[in-house]
């Protein structure tokens, strides 16, 4: 069992999803049988949540052990970590007790870094700023393509309402996304992919917008592809981050860190 107590107003879904990854794996499951408690009361619906409540995961042995990511590289000031799919950077933050100074999409795998204190942080989040940290994806998208390199530059929208952002020839924010076709497997093909701009979910609109959705993307993506493909998470990977760092972090300038995985 696993106990947590509500810091800000919110639903229960959205509470699971940022606060306990094994939980989120498995909500409708707990749901449906009953298995969360909020103040001591089964709940079978998505709930809304006040400050100060309790909330109670029992899950099995198995559900419980799952993991969200696994670590590969700490010390005293950073944790590098590979994140699970289907997990939710908040609830990577809550679970290590690190600072969050990037942030992966729930559906997006792969290389994450973290800080473990104050002087980490303001040296990572300061890197991030000057594009001092470089980071790599591989993507699955759909379709090939005449050129097997290119810079492609667009403007993007945001939407708060609706969680979303437009892709767009004009207005808006800049971005610059650059890639590189790594193999052809039949409709699709496989991406490196280099974030010039580092705006929300821009890997999966920008690809849509050029005519390549990310394969398994359900908000930006092509249905009919989803369903061929057999995909319904999202084939993109953080696959490696190079830092170059200063200060407290000089120690880890030229490093990179690569996941393990691959798509």
């Amino acid at each position: 069992m696993k106990r947590f107590t509500v810091s800000e107003e919110s639903s229960l879904k959205n509470f699971t999803d940022n606060t306990c990854a094994q939980a989120s794996f498995c909500f409708r499951r707990l749901l449906k049988a009953r298995e969360i408690r909020v103040n001591g009361v089964k709940v079978g619906e998505n709930v809304p949540l006040r400050r100060g409540d309790e909330v109670c995961y029992f899950m099995t042995p198995a559900e419980e052990a799952k993991p969200a990511f696994s670590v590969l590289y700490e010390d005293e000031n950073v944790l590098v970590l590979d994140k699970e799919s289907g997990v939710n950077s908040e609830a990577v933050f809550a679970e290590t007790g690190c600072r969050g100074v990037h942030r992966l999409d729930r559906n997006t795998e792969g290389v994450m870094i973290l800080a473990k204190n104050g002087e980490a942080e303001s040296e990572l989040l300061a890197a991030f700023k000057e594009k001092r940290i470089k980071k790599e994806y591989l993507a699955l998208v759909l379709g090939k393509f005449s050129q097997p390199h290119a810079v492609e530059r667009a403007f993007l929208h945001k939407d708060e309402r609706s969680a979303t952002v437009r892709v767009g020839s004009q207005g808006g924010t800049p971005i610059e996304t650059e890639y590189e076709v790594l193999e052809e497997r039949g409709e699709c093909s496989l991406l490196k992919i280099i974030l010039h701009t580092g705006k929300t979910h821009q890997i999966r609109a920008h690809m849509a917008y050029l005519g390549h959705p990310v394969a398994g993307d359900e908000k930006y993506g092509d249905a009919a592809f989803n369903k061929r493909m057999h995909a319904t998470r999202q084939k993109l990977l953080s696959k490696s981050l190079t830092v170059k760092t200063g200060g407290i972090l000089a120690y880890l300038s030229g490093r990179t860190f690569v996941s393990p995985k691959n798509l």
